[in-house]
């Protein structure tokens, strides 16, 4: 199965979102996902039987319990891969955080000096033109 199939089924991606917080008990992830998802417990058994027979999760013996937990290099593979699309979503990416960080600016710099700020982009209203304004006169 190709990763994105693997990882095109919502179940199993957030399955890999619970166990990237930290190894959990197979019985964790059931309880979460069937009250997240409304699926039978054998159905999470069988997303994850899916994600560790495609290499995402890993799977270890605790007495009667199965530790389950994300193998990050199948993920380090889909990373690889979407590393040619990048260059569509990073130079938006960066220049959000500049300006986040104008903005932080501003707010410190005015916070130091007492002055009052409008949020970065706050612009007056638009007055209407004349002929707006005639239509709403009333008559």
């Amino acid at each position: 199965m190709h990763a994105f199939d693997v990882l095109g089924e919502p179940v199993r991606r957030r399955i890999l979102e619970l166990l990237a917080e930290g190894e959990r008990s197979a019985g964790s992830v059931c309880e979460v996902i069937r009250a997240e998802f409304g699926i039978s417990q054998p159905a999470v058994s069988q997303h994850l039987r899916v994600l560790r027979d495609n290499g995402f999760a890993t799977v270890r013996p605790q007495g009667a319990r199965r530790l389950y937990a994300v193998n990050p290099e199948p993920l380090r593979e889909v990373d690889d891969w979407l590393g040619h699309f990048r260059r569509f979503w990073t130079p938006p990416l960066h220049a959000l955080a500049t300006e986040l960080a104008r903005g932080r600016r501003q707010r410190r710099l005015a916070a130091e000096t007492g002055e009052a700020t409008e949020p970065a982009g706050a612009t007056e209203p638009a007055a209407p033109d004349n002929e707006e304004a005639e239509k709403r006169r009333p008559g």
